[in-house]
């Protein structure tokens, strides 16, 4: 595997990281990091959101290397430094949410190829959290997962739901399904929202700090999600919701305050979920891990404590 870059002076990662490009088996480049502990209790999977990238993680990695959890992500399909799949590159956009899966499976290939230390375990994000229940429904090998405001269902008004199996096919025959999906634009979030108004996090040193790496590593840039990538999430988490549930501990954190994910969808899937248990934290919202230092820190005491029993 040939190397990839890595903005050290944004992260705020540990030192000693190892980022590669690898290509998926449709062709797709893909960029990959590790950050391995010495003497490391296990593997931390960490799936990030949509327009997230490894940079963004650095120091939620910090962390977890520092409680000696070796952790391995990527930049999915789309987004980070990966392969855009648009000309536009402000354009999230995947044709279909089951090629996310060729991501995971370059992903795990590699940890096999690293011989990264067992237990491994899965650590997920919002979008992230449909990738990664996906991949644990098809078999992922993992012993415990966490989900951080997991995109199990989105909030959108009652009336506008259906209007997402209406609309993405309308688009396909107009041939306008890799345009931006209604409501959405080309920019990115933290630059164009004030801090006052966003629903991201209630830290504003954070909210500095994630538009900071917006102004400095243009090529980060995402904006909203396209017709396609709306109507394909749609379909997915129907399919998602008929499926078993994974017979592994898992644990599920969503704020009070979450605006983004759907509240209602993380209990639904809860529902009969033996093993699933699922925590509402006071006063946060979607960005747990980029959270005010009390919730981010009792986000990671209670995710490292769950891993520990892995």
């Amino acid at each position: 595997m040939e190397a990839a870059p890595f903005h050290t002076d944004l992260a705020g990662a540990p030192d000693g990281g190892q980022f590669v490009w690898a290509k998926a088996d449709d062709g797709v480049r893909l960029r990959l990091g590790v950050w391995q502990a010495e003497k490391a209790r296990g593997t931390i999977l960490l799936f990030p959101g949509r327009t997230e990238y490894l940079e963004k993680y650095g120091k939620v990695i910090s962390d977890l290397t520092s409680a000696g959890w070796s952790v391995v992500s990527i930049d999915w399909r789309g987004q980070g430094m990966s392969d855009r799949l648009d000309d536009d590159t402000r354009l999230g956009h995947v044709s279909d949410f089951i090629d996310y899966q060729r991501d995971v499976s370059v992903l795990t290939e590699w940890v096999v190829s690293l011989d990264l230390p067992k237990p491994h375990v899965l650590l997920c994000h919002s979008m992230g959290g449909c990738i990664g229940l996906r991949a644990l429904v098809d078999g992922l090998d993992v012993s415990r997962a966490v989900f951080s405001a997991p995109m199990w269902g989105i909030q959108m008004p009652t009336f506008a739901r259906p209007l997402t199996y209406v609309i993405p096919p309308v688009a396909r025959l107009l041939n306008k399904e890799n345009t931006f999906a209604p409501g959405t634009t080309p920019e990115n979030y933290v630059i164009e929202t004030d801090f006052a108004e966003n629903m991201l996090t209630t830290d504003p040193e954070t909210y500095v700090w994630l538009a900071e790496h917006a102004e400095k590593a243009p090529e980060f840039a995402l904006g909203g999600p396209s017709v396609q990538w709306v109507g394909s999430a749609t379909r997915e988490l129907d399919k998602l919701f008929a499926a078993d549930r994974p017979n592994i501990p898992s644990l599920t954190f969503v704020g009070s305050d979450e605006k983004i994910v759907s509240i209602d969808a993380i209990n639904r899937f809860h529902t009969g979920w033996t093993g699933g248990e699922w925590r509402l934290v006071d006063g946060a919202r979607h960005e747990m891990m980029m959270e005010a230092p009390a919730i981010r820190q009792r986000f990671m005491d209670e995710t490292l404590e769950f891993f520990a029993e892995a």
